[in-house]
């Protein structure tokens, strides 16, 4: 079992002051894989003390620089890129290749997509042609907690730290504690980057340990969560004692407008994304909306493709879902199907317990529900598992009524062949992010939401943007430039 106890402050390697050992359980076996240390209050200060002591020279340092930094960290994550997969697999249970592709391919891309990024950016730029004098200058907002989910760990994490570190902040990540150890791996990359003693720091801790000491901190002037509504609230309270600023990346129950032109391949992509990463996805087209002349084959061919849906575990190579990431959403997923059951939606695939043949690991069967109310629990909350759930609509304003009826607003989805009503479907759906007929959003397009969903934009210039403070200057010297 590996021992992975100690945290990463200040440029190095130290043990807990205060911590309590937690197994890293392999949800494909339901064994420890891993221990590691829960943070206490003093490691959390300490890491905080770090950070606020390398401020100053980091937040005025040379852009080139931290640019530079920011091209040698993606060089050695290439070079790690394996450890990172082999270790994303183990903790939270992404099929290997899936580990090695999206999972990893994730922050692979986010990295090249800030280096972009940041060449658009002005830190410092004239008011206007009527204020010669003044500039309008951006820089780091300052120390900022970053606590990351376990379901896209570098996903999150690249997209946290990157934008982070170009705009001049120094940082304590706190990952997921159910899936820690792609977090070590980026410590060590960090570190072998030659990021600076102090601007980069990591404590793993559990979210009423050391998340609420980071949120809290009077040290700390920015928090960007990225988890459960229910989590993001607890954070946006806490925080709000000392006015730091609160970016919050939340829950997701999208919609999937699929009319009757929509491709043939619609409904295949519909189920494939909502069941991707075993249904563990923020932005999962989890409400398929379909338009009643289509339904009942829509109905039929998502179950065959649910049954047609190979589940595996984590470890073996091949196009399978792996198990979910624990007990507890073993649990939720469980009383969720129950649940739709219960409240009279018809179910088609799928259903309680392991799949056959299955007797350990947090395996579930890939679920499909047909006439599924929006006033249904699995219509309303957050599964985090390979449930989908199907419902007819009759009109335009109809699909967009169910759409809109959450209280999330994170990424809906549209299918027709029809440009003229993609594009009113585009503007009427109340949605941080809106794809259309299997075209993913281009690089740089900021991901973030509307409503219960969160605040804030990650990706791109958006993304840096999100920890800059803007400052106006008057008397500015021109020729002093």
């Amino acid at each position: 079992m590996l021992d992975k106890r100690q945290f990463y402050i200040d440029g190095a390697w130290c043990d807990p002051v205060a911590g309590q050992d937690l197994d890293v359980i392999d949800p494909s076996t339901e064994e420890a894989c891993a221990v590691i240390s829960l943070g206490g209050a003093a490691d959390t200060d300490m890491a905080v003390a770090a950070a606020r002591a390398a401020l100053p020279g980091w937040l005025h340092s040379d852009p080139a620089e931290r640019l530079a930094l920011v091209k040698r960290i993606g060089e050695v994550y290439a070079e790690r890129a394996e450890d990172m997969a082999q270790a994303i697999s183990l903790e939270m249970g992404a099929p290997i290749d899936l580990a090695r592709g999206s999972q990893v391919g994730a922050g692979t891309s986010h990295i090249r997509n800030f280096i972009k990024a940041f060449e658009q950016i002005r830190l410092v730029e004239p008011l206007g042609d009527h204020a010669p004098n003044d500039r309008i200058i951006r820089e780091g907002v300052g120390v900022c907690a970053l606590i990351t989910p376990w379901n896209w760990p570098m996903n999150q994490v690249t997209l946290k730290v990157i934008p982070a570190l170009l705009a001049g902040c120094t940082m304590v990540l706190k990952p997921s504690e159910i899936a820690p150890l792609s977090g070590m791996v980026w410590a060590e990359i960090l570190d072998a980057a030659g990021t600076p003693k102090g601007v980069f720091n990591m404590v793993n801790g559990d979210g009423p340990g050391v998340g609420t000491q980071l949120s809290g901190h009077p040290d700390v002037d920015m928090v960007s969560f990225t988890g459960s509504t229910r989590a993001g609230i607890a954070i946006s309270r806490n925080a709000a004692e000392t006015l730091k600023r609160v970016h919050l990346e939340l829950g997701g129950k999208g919609a999937n407008l699929i009319f009757a032109d929509a491709d043939d391949r619609a409904v295949q992509r519909g189920v494939a994304h909502c069941f991707q990463n075993t249904g563990q996805s923020c932005n999962a087209p989890t409400r398929m909306l379909v338009e009643r002349s289509i339904y009942d084959q829509t109905v039929e061919q998502a179950r065959e493709l649910a049954e047609g849906t190979r589940v595996g575990p984590a470890s073996e190579s091949g196009k399978h879902i792996g198990p979910l990431v624990s007990q507890t959403q073993f649990d939720k997923v469980q009383d969720l199907i129950q649940k739709g059951m219960d409240e009279g939606a018809r179910l088609v695939a799928g259903g309680l317990g392991r799949p056959e043949g299955v007797n350990r690991g947090y395996f579930v069967r890939p679920t499909v529900f047909a006439d599924v109310s929006n006033d249904m629990t699995i219509a309303r909350e957050e599964i985090f598992g390979p449930v989908l759930s199907i419902m007819p609509f009759d009109s335009e304003e109809e699909a967009i009524a169910i759409a809109n009826d959450t209280v999330y607003g994170l990424t809906n989805y549209v299918q027709s062949g029809d440009g003229a009503r993609r594009n009113r479907m585009a503007r009427q759906l109340r949605a941080g992010m809106v794809e259309m007929n299997g075209k993913s959003r281009g690089a740089g397009s900021p991901f973030g939401g509307m409503k219960q969903s969160g605040n804030g934009r990650e990706g791109g210039v958006w993304g840096i943007e999100d920890f800059l403070e803007v400052k106006a200057v008057s008397g500015w010297a021109p020729e002093a430039e």
